[in-house]
């Protein structure tokens, strides 16, 4: 099996897709496997804690043996400006600094309202003030980072307050995409993933005439490994944005997946249940993360999985805490020596 497996994924790394960058910019790089990893998060919204620079070392050294090859990394307004036009990218540089040195790629996230600004934090932001703040991030890290993401799930009211099918968001894309393309032209920019509505969200954005404001496609489409047609379901939606991509006349570009995940947990019960219902175990959790990626990886024009998360936390109190790689106190999980053993196998 074992074999077969390496196989499997020796061939799909060698009949390299049309659609995958290549590793020529040293911002860039051809393997699929990345992971959502919060590593500047140092507050309450969500705390996955890294108290001191030593903390952060030793995740980036796990996450380097891990075989995770591209991090979602959160560069948030509210980080970076904590007043008018007072910018502090001291944490971010240091992070992202790190992380070059251990060759790991980063996607740049952009998003969330500065404390001072005159929103809530998950409210569409005032423009000007946004592409103020999106520029001087982009130009700051432009020999660093080549992929920015423009705000976290904007069809999610949680997020993104103003659910008016998907109009102030294309509005927000068609300021931020010219203005990141005018910082580093070579930039390429991330549509904010869909989640709740994949398919009809990718479709909105083309009907609001968001085409030509971000140069690939993504996607949040969790599943529930407990479920047998989790794969077909997954596939499903998956068809379903490809075919919305042909149908406004953009298939040639990429699809990223830069959160797909589920909980792990020694014990499943009531206390950590997620939002599917009953938490999967460690070894379920494992098998979801072989699943996700033997398979999706064989479906044309998607060339990056993103595992969410990479360590776990105590924010939920249920299950939402568990879908690290690895748990609080740093240990593997079983998860995490799946996702090395698939990356390494993908190695030439």
């Amino acid at each position: 099996m074992k074999t077969k497996l390496i196989a499997l994924f020796t061939l799909i790394f060698l009949a390299a897709s049309p659609f995958t960058s290549a590793d020529s910019d040293p911002r860039s790089t051809d393997s699929p496997f990345g992971a959502l990893v919060f590593l500047p998060w140092n507050h309450d919204y969500n705390n996955y804690h890294y108290p001191n620079e030593r903390s952060i070392k030793k995740a980036i050294r796990m996450i380097r043996e891990a075989g995770i090859k591209m991090v979602r990394l959160e560069i948030n307004w509210f980080d970076v400006e904590p007043s008018p036009e007072v910018f502090d990218f001291q944490k971010h540089d240091f992070i992202i600094d790190e992380l070059m040195k251990h060759d790991i790629k980063v996607l740049g996230l952009l998003q969330y309202n500065a404390r001072w600004a005159p929103t809530k934090w998950n409210d569409p932001p005032d423009q000007e003030l946004f592409t103020r703040y999106v520029k001087k991030t982009v130009q700051r890290y432009r020999d660093r980072v080549m992929y920015w993401e423009v705000w976290n799930e904007p069809d999610n009211a949680i997020y993104w307050t103003r659910q008016d099918q998907m109009r102030s968001y294309t509005e927000l894309l068609k300021a931020v995409y010219p203005a990141i393309k005018e910082t580093d032209p070579t930039a390429q920019v991330l549509m904010g993933a869909s989640n709740i509505y994949p398919v009809l969200s990718l479709k909105k954005i083309y009907e609001n005439g968001g085409k030509d404001f971000f140069d690939i496609v993504n996607s949040h489409p969790f599943q529930n490994p407990k479920n047998p047609r989790a794969i077909e379901l997954l596939h499903g939606t998956y068809k379903g944005i490809r075919k919305t991509m042909e149908k406004y006349g953009d298939s040639a570009k990429e699809v990223w997946i830069t959160e797909i995940g589920c909980p792990g947990v020694k014990t499943p019960d009531s206390s950590n249940a997620w939002w599917e219902g009953t938490s999967p175990t460690e070894d379920e959790q494992a098998e979801w993360v072989r699943k996700i990626y033997t398979e999706t990886l064989q479906w044309e024009g998607l060339t990056k999985v993103f595992w969410a998360f990479f360590r776990d936390t105590n924010h939920f109190h249920n299950g939402i805490d568990y879908f690290g790689l690895i748990s609080r106190d740093f240990f593997p999980k079983p998860a995490y020596k799946t996702y090395q053993k698939l990356s390494e196998s993908l190695k030439t």
